[in-house]
C-alpha cells in the first residue's frame, strides 16, 4: 500500500486515494496521485501535498483536445 503525505490543511494522516472523479474518470486520479483527506475532506496530490488544480486543468485540456481530434478524424480522412 502506498503511503501519502498528511493533509496540508488539517494534518490528518493517511488520506484516502480517490478511485473516480468527474474530471478524470478512473485514470485521472491515478495519474495525478489524487487523494481525499479523511478529516476535512479536502483533495490534493498525495505525493506532494499541493493542490492538483493546475494539473487537473492540464489533464482535462489534453483529454478534451484528444476527444475533439478523434471526433474530427472521419472528416479529416476524406
Amino acid at each position: 500500500m502506498t503511503s501519502y503525505v498528511p493533509c496540508p490543511k488539517c494534518s490528518t494522516p493517511d488520506p484516502k486515494r480517490m478511485n473516480f472523479t468527474w474530471w478524470g474518470g478512473i485514470v485521472g486520479p491515478r495519474v495525478l496521485s489524487h487523494v481525499k483527506c479523511n478529516g476535512c475532506g479536502s483533495t490534493f496530490n498525495g505525493k506532494t501535498g499541493k493542490s492538483n488544480t493546475p494539473r487537473i486543468a492540464a489533464y482535462f485540456a489534453v483529454i478534451f483536445v484528444i476527444a475533439i481530434l478523434i471526433g474530427l478524424l472521419p472528416f479529416l480522412m476524406r
